[in-house]
């Protein structure tokens, strides 16, 4: 099944959580999509396959950056009408503080849709949502 063909399965369903089986990418690093009261969750179940810092040991920077584009793209085909999916044009992630290897969450805004670009804030933490260790600031291009 294409990408193209997942969103619009997801989006007649009602239910974004079959994104995280069918794109090859979530799959591999685990992540999962949730979903309560029309709120999108991404989580990573963090392993040690995803350390970067075997000394601390600390998540590494790629799948914390991963984790906040993936949330924010999935948010943007959440909220969208068509079932295309957005293509980054640029990304700017701040890393805050170093990600425990233990599970991380991350949350997606659209802080404006237009018709063909989108801008988005993203936010992933671990314990308390309200102490990210990353955020990402993004426009993407709406197909």
């Amino acid at each position: 099944m294409s990408i193209l063909e997942l969103v619009r399965k997801a989006r007649a369903a009602g239910d974004f959580s079959i994104l995280s089986q069918g794109i090859p990418y979530m799959r591999t690093l685990a992540m999962q999509v949730h979903e309560a009261n029309g709120v999108l969750t991404i989580e990573l179940e963090a392993t040690r396959m995803h350390t970067g810092n075997p000394w601390l040991p600390a998540l590494h920077g790629g799948v914390i950056g991963g984790l906040l584009e993936t949330a924010a793209i999935v948010q943007l085909a959440h909220d969208q009408d068509t079932d295309n999916l957005p293509k980054p044009i640029n990304v700017t992630i701040d890393y805050l503080r170093s990600g425990r290897i233990e599970p991380t969450r991350a949350r997606a805004r659209v802080t404006k849709l237009g018709r063909r670009v989108a801008n988005v804030q993203a936010s992933c933490w671990q314990q308390d949502s309200d102490k990210p260790i990353a955020t990402l600031v993004g426009h993407f291009l709406m197909s």
